[in-house]
């Protein structure tokens, strides 16, 4: 019964369009960390809507919905040179964002564990 489910479960997420990649992780811990030191090598990039954003973000974090991507990165200034951490609400978005740019040449490419989801749960800086 379990094998069944899980199966039904990889099928589910197969046929969604939902890829994730090995996009590695970056703890909350370890961006806040980077946050206060003012690390000009990292670039967040929230991937929600703007309405998402304004409701509440990571500090220091642009706004690029992913949908909007490549195209949008491309004007930032030194993107390809910098360590991106891509963040959404629960994941989903993030890793297709993140697939956007894998395929556009960028290879420093970050995700916020547990996305901005955990961010707030675990209690961490908002900006609005």
């Amino acid at each position: 019964m379990k094998s069944a489910l899980s199966r039904i479960a990889a099928i589910a997420l197969l046929l969604s369009g939902v890829v994730f990649a090995d996009t590695p992780t970056i703890d909350q811990s370890a961006l806040n960390e980077r946050v206060a030191s003012m690390d000009a090598s990292l670039l967040i990039l929230d991937v929600r809507t703007p309405e998402e954003f304004a409701a509440g973000h990571v500090p220091g974090a642009i706004n690029v919905p992913y949908t909007y991507l490549p195209a949008s990165i491309s004007s930032l200034p030194d993107a390809a040179n910098k360590d991106i951490v891509l963040y959404c609400e629960t994941g989903v978005r993030s890793e297709r964002a993140a697939s956007r740019l894998r395929e556009n040449g960028f290879q420093r490419l970050l995700h916020l564990d547990g996305d901005m989801r955990m961010w707030r749960a675990k209690q961490q800086p908002v900006e609005k």
